[in-house]
């Protein structure tokens, strides 16, 4: 049985009054929900709350629910539509948190630990180096478009395939490759200053 067919089985259950196969979704997917709501905000105090509001916004909708995408890919408009409406209800845009530019993996990711084990060998110059680099990143993806922004978040630091990526944002398979290009031309021009990147090479 396939993650979605897990998934598709545990809201079954939920959509007939077994409120523990929702807690078990909600289990499964706090983490990641947390993460992507961390990558929208720069509020740390805000994720708990929009994620929480997200999960309960997901409960009352889970009637409407007829499996025509993955339940993570339903999930996760219903996340980016209420972080949006927390957000506009403070009047704040939505960012991209330096946090999530510094490391897009859990804690407890391999990666993340060889990454923090090479960090303590890392000079005061170097250090300052990846800061300054991750903050032109960030400011980068600010500047970019809104359709632009959320097409390489979603592949750069979401990490979801090209295809979740055109069902999510309702647009052709193509159109989602031509964002994503232009998005990272327009990322490695910021940088080329810091970086001394050689034309045609792109973040």
């Amino acid at each position: 049985m396939s993650i979605d067919d897990i998934d598709i089985a545990l809201v079954e259950r939920a959509q007939g009054g077994d409120q523990r196969a929702f807690e078990m979704l909600v289990i499964k997917y706090q983490r990641r929900v947390e993460r992507l709501v961390g990558r929208m905000v720069r509020d740390v105090d805000l994720v708990q709350d929009i994620a929480q509001e997200s999960f309960i916004r997901a409960y009352r909708a889970l009637p409407k629910f007829r499996g025509d995408s993955a339940f993570y890919t339903w999930l996760y408009r219903i996340v980016v539509n209420t972080a949006k409406k927390a957000l506009g209800e403070l009047k704040r845009d939505l960012l991209v948190s330096e946090a999530s530019l510094a490391g897009s993996h859990d804690e407890d990711d391999e990666t993340s630990r060889v990454d923090r084990e090479s960090s303590m060998d890392a000079t005061p110059e170097s250090l300052l180096a990846s800061k300054q680099v991750a903050q032109a990143v960030n400011a980068a993806i600010d500047a970019l478009s809104p359709d632009l922004r959320r097409a390489i978040m979603l592949r750069e630091i979401e990490g979801l395939s090209y295809e979740e990526i055109a069902e999510m944002m309702n647009i052709p398979i193509g159109t989602v490759r031509s964002r994503i290009f232009r998005a990272r031309e327009f990322i490695a021009l910021r940088l080329r200053p810091l970086l001394d990147t050689r034309d045609g090479e792109r973040w």
